[in-house]
């Protein structure tokens, strides 16, 4: 008899891609997947994201929730927490197996070929920097209109904040022809987008060639590859070269958005972070996006009250953030992360300033938000349907439809009765609590 699993995802697109390869393995051996509500499933796994203590204790907390809500299910716990803390999930009594990320690509042959050593053996851990392989699959959004694709993993900076590089490894990138097949065999049933993501995609590197890396990729991307959009996840500032640049805004099958992973713009305190540019790369960057491609959606994720921040400090990185052009800021409270340079080397600030430091950049993003929300009233916009009577435009705005029955019947008379072709949308208002753009399709003023 086929056996019965689901799977409860923590963290970032990465972990829900490499969710979706476990989906993938255990459906083709035959195992059939339940609903995370679901008191069915024989075999429920938990992927964890350890990038904050915070993070690591959510995922504990569900443990403890779906072992005693389902007591017969076994739980099988796997992702970064299970690598770099493995201690926390092995003393708990819901936990029935760990399998570390050194060992996640076998895990859906580790549930179904050893019954007889999970009797003797709990935990399945060896060192993350000697793992090399990488699927290729990518994971279907709901809608399956979009494709997450990972084209990397792993990270070689050390950040002084960051537990990654020791629960993801060495960086790694997957071939070109791998991707452009992946890619194909997706538009081929429909998928119009993909979303190129990994840990790190800036250290995108051509398998035969350590010179050429993101752009390369993106240039053969292009050329071999039809998917009419392409996006690209998270870049450090100076990540986003000129040439780059210059690709992007030259193709309009890129999706004008991107989004920076800034931390600070402050010198001295990227420097205790170990970033690898200064706060001169952060405005030129900002800048250069805004004269290339003004219409574009820019985001950024920063920290609110690194160890040792000062006031000034904080307050340099405020004011340059005001005065430079983007749309969205990703706060993120400082919080110390054990194992990590930075929680050893220096002294944090009381929760409570951290705090209030936040809350002032989270004031700028909202007031910068609505702001730039208000601009797309009266434009028009490609936008490809998802779930909910939702879709999302290239510029990455989510677009909420002012008439669900309208929308419906221009996407059967467009040929994308399925949902998986955008459909020329005109903006009418915005919807600022929840942040979506509210719109109609163009065919239904005509």
């Amino acid at each position: 008899m086929s056996k019965q699993y689901s799977i409860k995802t923590f963290g970032c697109k990465v972990n829900t891609y490499d969710s979706s390869l476990i989906q993938k393995e255990l459906n083709g051996k035959k195992w059939i997947e339940q609903s995370i509500k679901s008191p069915h499933s024989e075999v429920h796994i938990v992927n964890t994201c350890a990038v904050t203590e915070e993070a690591v204790k959510e995922a504990q907390r569900w443990v403890r929730r779906y072992k005693r809500e389902n007591p017969r299910s076994r739980i099988v716990v796997t992702g970064c927490a299970a690598q770099v803390e493995t201690e926390k999930f092995s003393h708990l009594k819901e936990v029935d197996f760990i399998i570390a990320n050194s060992h996640k690509s076998d895990l859906a042959d580790l549930l179904t070929e050893n019954d007889d050593k999970f009797k003797t053996e709990k935990t399945f851990k060896s060192s993350i920097f000697k793992k090399s392989g990488l699927g290729t699959q990518g994971t279907l959004e709901s809608g399956h209109t979009r494709l997450f694709l990972k084209i990397q993993d792993g990270c070689d900076s050390f950040c002084t904040f960051c537990i990654i590089p020791f629960a993801r490894g060495k960086s790694r990138s997957i071939s070109p022809e791998n991707l452009i097949n992946s890619i194909q065999e997706h538009y081929q049933k429909g998928v119009s987008e993909v979303v190129l993501t990994g840990v790190h995609i800036g250290d995108y590197q051509l398998p035969d060639d350590n010179h050429k890396g993101l752009v390369e990729l993106i240039r053969i991307l292009l050329e071999k590859t039809e998917i009419p959009r392409i996006r690209l996840s998270s870049l450090e500032p100076i990540e986003l070269s000129e040439e780059l640049l210059d690709l992007c805004s030259s193709s309009p099958r890129i999706c004008p958005h991107f989004h920076l992973s800034v931390q600070s713009a402050h010198s001295e305190v990227l420097q205790r972070m170990k970033r690898k540019y200064k706060t001169e790369d952060v405005e030129n960057t900002l800048m250069d996006i805004h004269k290339k491609m003004p219409e574009a959606f820019v985001g950024m994720d920063v920290i609110a009250g690194f160890a040792g921040e000062s006031q000034q400090q904080f307050e340099d990185t405020y004011a340059l953030l005001k005065n430079c052009p983007w749309t969205k800021i990703h706060v993120f409270p400082y919080s110390p992360r054990r194992y990590t340079y930075a929680e050893k080397a220096y002294p944090s600030w009381p929760r409570s300033l951290i705090m209030k430091r936040a809350s002032f950049l989270r004031r700028l993003s909202d007031d910068r938000l609505r702001q730039e929300q208000k601009k797309q009233v009266g434009k028009v916009k490609q936008v490809l349907p998802l779930k909910n009577s939702k879709g999302i435009s290239r510029d990455y705005w989510t677009v909420k439809w002012l008439d669900s029955e309208k929308i419906s019947h221009t996407m059967e008379e467009s040929g994308s009765g399925s949902g998986n072709k955008e459909i020329s949308v005109c903006i009418r208002a915005v919807e600022e609590k929840q942040g979506y753009l509210v719109g109609e399709p163009l065919s239904s003023f005509m």
